[in-house]
Parts: C-alpha cells; sequence; structure tokens
C-alpha cells in the first residue's frame, strides 16, 4: 500500500515533507493518558506519555525519547534548529530544543501530532509493545 493511501494528507505532508501542523491543532496535544507515542508510518517506539509535559507551545512535547531518535541540524525558514526524525522510516517528527524542564535534563522534544499514534497502557500488550510498559 502507498504511504499515501495509509496516511492522512497532513501526516503525510509531515512525515515525508517536513512539514509543521498548526500549533494547538494536533490531536495530542493536549492529551495525558497512559501509554507510548509510535511513528505513524513503521510503528517504532517514539516516547512515553511518563515524559509528556505541556510546554504551552502548540504541540505534544517530551523530555526524552523512549529509543534513540535521528537528531539531524536544520537551517531552513533562516533558523538553526535540530530535527528530530525516526530511526526506521526515517519520517520527520519535529525538532528538539535546549529549553525543557531542567530537572529532567533540559531537552523539549517538540513533536508533531500527526507524526504519532498513541497506543493507550491496556493495549500495548496486544499490539506488540508489551516491552515498552517498563517506560511508562
Amino acid at each position: 500500500m502507498d504511504l499515501k493511501d495509509k496516511l492522512t494528507p497532513i501526516q503525510f505532508e509531515v512525515t515525508q515533507n517536513s512539514a509543521t501542523e498548526r500549533p494547538f491543532t494536533g490531536e495530542y496535544d493536549d492529551f495525558y493518558e497512559r501509554g507510548i507515542y509510535v511513528d505513524i508510518v513503521s510503528g517504532e517506539a517514539l516516547f512515553s506519555s511518563k515524559d509528556k509535559y505541556d510546554a504551552g507551545c502548540g504541540w505534544p512535547s517530551f523530555t526524552k525519547p523512549i529509543e534513540k531518535v535521528h537528531e539531524i541540524e536544520d537551517f531552513t525558514h533562516n533558523m538553526h534548529r535540530i530535527e528530530v526524525r525516526s530511526l526506521n522510516a526515517d519520517s520527520h517528527l519535529g525538532h528538539v530544543f535546549n529549553d525543557g524542564p531542567r530537572e529532567q535534563g533540559g531537552l523539549r522534544y517538540c513533536i508533531n501530532s500527526a507524526a504519532l499514534r498513541f497506543i493507550p497502557k491496556d493495549d500495548m500488550e496486544a499490539e506488540g509493545y508489551g516491552d515498552y510498559l517498563k517506560f511508562i
């Protein structure tokens, strides 16, 4: 199946063309259920609800990823930022900044909801993510 058939237009634009969803419009911006967030394209585990916090920026924010992610210098829009991409699918996820909670390492992974799929804690085992329950 072609990715354009699998993803919504905004999911495709964000993950494949490095677009950014409008602030405060994403499904997971003001969402705090227990579980994990995975790459909408590949299903690879990315972030835990335990590490999510309200940064007030309009996008889901996390203090750290569950697994390693690609962090790449990004000079678009006349800025110097660090882009965050998934390892396996190379999906654009968002950016990481150094203005996060100091007591949790100081990083803010600012991630597009459109790049994520949420797996509730109660569904993790059945969906093959049981090994990640220790991160919740």
